[in-house]
């Protein structure tokens, strides 16, 4: 299946956007309009880092593993995503590039490596849902960025 990319500039520098998004708890703030009851485990942050939760999308909901599997400050984070009893594995990569305008692009792509027939058969279906989901998720993240910069400067 095709992967599927989104996108949105923030103020907030590279180094910023990267120390927010490198803490896995952070991510709940702002995927929590369909990932749901996030459990932790292994470090708090970087490579290593782990969450299970529960997604709701398109009427199904499924438990998915996500682990912190390759790090490059401040640039990219990479995650392995399981699902579907281990049918689906795929990987979320966040890439942060500062824009000559100040502030960051950051850019979230989600590419299966796996997917079971299901997925494949509806792919237009299931990449247009990823791509909605992941939109909302990245004007949530400029809002979270934002209240996390405000808070860190009081």
């Amino acid at each position: 299946m095709k992967s599927v990319t989104v996108s949105i500039d923030v103020p907030q520098t590279p180094e910023q956007v990267y120390d927010f998004l490198d803490v896995m708890a952070h991510h709940e703030r702002f995927t929590n309009h369909y990932l749901s009851n996030w459990r932790y485990s292994g470090p708090g942050r970087g490579v290593g880092s782990c969450a299970t939760v529960t997604a709701a999308l398109g009427g199904l909901r499924t438990d998915i593993a996500i682990e912190v599997v390759a790090a490059d400050a401040p640039r990219r984070i990479v995650e392995r995503n399981v699902s579907a009893a281990g049918r689906r594995l795929a990987n979320g990569t966040y890439t942060i590039e500062p824009l000559e305008t100040g502030g960051s692009r950051v850019s979230f792509t989600y590419a299966w490596v796996l997917a079971p027939l299901g997925d494949r058969l509806l792919a237009p279906v299931v990449r247009a849902t990823m791509r909605r989901a992941n939109r909302t998720v990245m004007r949530r993240l400029a809002t979270e960025l934002a209240r996390h910069a405000s808070a860190a400067g009081s």
